[in-house]
């Protein structure tokens, strides 16, 4: 199998870090110590990904350290390593039988991986109010050890003050 090929960054890494940075000193001041979002212009702005498959659920993780986490359907994972900054170690794809299925949301995989990094306590903002986060899926997250707050547009208001680097791409 040929190795993917990833498609030339618009930002550097150093300017991914540098939101990274942002968004956790906002996290720190608002007391969380999860975010997960979903909302896709705040994933590209943090991670890079570029797809277009927010018709599954998907999101971007910020715990309290180390990368964020791209975690989206697993069909979908080439795309996040194309387009990403992250490693491929901080990228989860949810099998399919987790899409559409009445039995089980992609969520409940998620709530897996966070209990597996250990970010499955304290306070996680979610992005409560956006199209891309349903209620099915706080019902699923809602079993965690854990305190959910919504977190909308917290990575919105990151994004209104533009870098170098962002105004030199404009």
């Amino acid at each position: 199998m040929a190795e993917l090929q990833r498609t030339p960054e618009r930002f550097s890494t150093g300017e991914y870090l540098r939101r990274l940075r942002q968004t956790r000193a906002e996290m720190e001041a608002r007391g969380l110590d999860v975010l997960i979002m979903s909302d896709p212009s705040n994933m590209a702005w943090l991670a890079g990904y570029g797809g277009w498959s927010f018709y599954v659920h998907q999101c971007v993780i910020v715990g309290p350290q180390g990368d964020p986490v791209w975690f989206g359907r697993g069909q979908d994972r080439a795309g996040a390593q194309r387009t990403c900054w992250l490693p491929d170690t901080s990228l989860i794809g949810y099998p399919d039988h987790y899409v559409q299925s009445t039995e089980r949301h992609p969520m409940d995989y998620l709530v897996a991986r966070l209990t597996d990094l250990g970010w499955h306590r304290g306070t996680i903002g979610v992005e409560m109010d956006n199209y891309w986060f349903t209620a099915a899926a706080y019902r699923a997250l809602s079993p965690l050890p854990a305190t959910l707050i919504d977190a909308t547009a917290l990575v919105n208001w990151q994004r209104l003050v533009k870098s170098p680097a962002e105004l030199d791409s404009m």
